[in-house]
């Protein structure tokens, strides 16, 4: 029997080869074929040589990866800096207003992420990642020129269209790295959002205060132009950068390309030579949304990115404490330093000792602590202080929940891209309500909306400990589409024994 399956799978190779790590290498413009037909039915370890493969792999594509997520969430999250730079007084905007420009970009990226998702698993990421990073750096710099605010708006909206890259990217690490690899690598591209909060401080501070009113122009203006042109141009570089699928990337030799996609073939399915059939889109959505965990999953990203939607109104929020003018922004890079030092504490801890559940519990715990003393305390160093405590703990779970994710709906590929996405999309939802928190009325002490984020963080916190449980009576509603997947691993299992 496993020599016929061999066989099968050897005719059926330009299918079954199209999977996630091992995508065609004539769709990826690679013209020499790996064979994997001809290496070991059974993954066999080589630790040391794939670490040294790993290091190079980690030094050509991550930080590249990295910079392109800093640039991503600098061209998110730059409205707020602008905010406090005068843009709603020049385009005439009131607090109603400047919260439909946060809340439009998240309509849209709500429905962009999982087609986006379902469109890079058949597609080249050198350039499908790069691409979006062109469209939206384009937009950015066309938000230096609006002059009313229905064009804004409309700006605002299609900057949503970089709802694919993040989970992308975290999509693409789960194609290159086992499981147990994971967890710290999704916290590093956490920490761009963290770094690109300082960059954005550093940026706006120098650009607002050094530009204003140059060539006619507000420091706000420039601020959208510059950001603008450095994601273009970042974009660019990177289509000669970034890799694709291990076993069609270029500067990996054969028996590399063989052994990179093996091993996490091996890990995430158990057999690495004969990966088995693609699902379809169709599948990949019904597989996804049949699995009761993906809601739970959404539910809880929701929670925690509704405590993160702070970092909106963190300018304004401190402007309103008493920091005036550039010093309201300067005052923003602490914030993301601490929430970067939290993040990358957590994620080695949570990683050394294989835990997800107690970490992410613990985290959301100490956020709805921080979150209540913000908005009850009195002394505005002590606030500034729980502020920077509460960002940083909230940063600090958000990849814990989407590695958690991956762990549990690890296969099959497609059905794991298609649950980040959810999730991600889901979870950006919370700015629609999120965003109505923070009104200038409600300053200085903004007591409703540090109160209610605390809240966020509670709930997290008692379904992050709960979850388990819930999970071990949950029904199970297998597709055919997975049942099928299912059946396939079986027989695999079966003729390796046999052999």
């Amino acid at each position: 029997m496993a020599t016929e399956q061999r066989k099968v799978d050897k005719a059926g190779t330009s299918s079954s080869i199209r999977s996630d790590v091992l995508q065609s290498p004539k769709a990826s413009g690679i013209g020499e074929v790996v064979d994997l037909d001809g290496y070991d039915q059974q993954y066999i370890p080589d630790e040391a040589r794939e670490k040294k493969l790993l290091w190079k792999v980690d030094l050509i594509m991550i930080p590249m990866l990295w910079w392109m997520c800093v640039l991503a969430y600098v061209d998110r999250n730059n409205i707020g800096n602008a905010n406090a730079a005068g843009m709603s007084r020049d385009l005439g905007l009131d607090d109603l207003g400047y919260s439909m420009l946060i809340n439009i970009f998240f309509i849209a990226y709500l429905f962009g992420e999982i087609p986006s998702n379902l469109i890079l698993a058949r597609a080249r990421p050198s350039l499908y990642l790069p691409g979006l990073a062109c469209i939206w750096g384009t937009l950015v710099c066309g938000m230096s020129q609006v002059d009313s605010y229905g064009g804004i708006l409309a700006y605002r909206f299609f900057l949503g269209l970089e709802a694919g890259f993040m989970p992308g990217v975290l999509y693409i690490m789960t194609c290159w790295y086992k499981r147990s690899e994971i967890g710290k690598r999704f916290s590093i591209f956490f920490t761009a959002l963290c770094f690109s909060g300082a960059v954005s401080g550093l940026l706006s501070g120098a650009v607002i205060s050094g530009l204003e009113g140059v060539h006619g122009m507000a420091g706000w203006r420039w601020l959208f132009l510059i950001e603008g042109l450095l994601t273009v141009a970042t974009a660019i570089g990177a289509i000669f950068v970034l890799p694709n699928y291990p076993a069609t990337t270029k500067w990996l030799k054969p028996d590399e390309r063989v052994l990179l996609a093996g091993r996490v073939l091996a890990d995430r399915q158990g057999d690495s030579a004969h990966p088995p059939r693609k699902f379809s889109a169709l599948e990949s959505v019904k597989a996804a949304f049949s699995d009761l965990r993906t809601y739970f999953f959404m539910v809880l990203y929701m929670l925690d990115n509704g405590s993160a939607i702070l970092n909106y109104f963190i300018p304004t929020v401190l402007q309103q404490m008493g920091y005036k003018g550039v010093h309201a922004q300067w005052m923003t890079i602490p914030v993301w330093v601490v929430a970067t030092v939290f993040l990358l504490v957590v994620s080695q801890s949570s990683d050394r000792s294989g835990d997800r559940r107690w970490h992410l519990t613990a985290g959301l715990g100490f956020a709805f602590t921080s979150g209540l003393v913000v908005a009850f305390a009195e002394n505005v160093g002590a606030r500034y202080a729980f502020i920077c405590f509460f960002v940083g703990s909230v940063y600090s779970t958000l990849p814990l929940i989407l590695t958690w994710l991956t762990e549990l709906i690890s296969t099959p590929s497609e059905k794991r891209g298609v649950a980040i996405a959810a999730a991600n999309a889901v979870g950006n939802l919370s700015a629609l309500y999120g965003s109505q928190l923070w009104p200038a009325s409600a300053g200085p002490d903004y007591i409703a909306g540090f109160t209610a984020v605390a809240c966020f963080s509670g709930v997290g916190a008692i379904l992050s400990a709960a979850l388990p449980i819930i999970f071990t009576y949950l029904p199970k509603y297998p597709t055919k589409a997975e049942k099928e997947f299912i059946a396939e691993q079986s027989v695999r299992r079966e003729d390796m024994e046999q052999e």
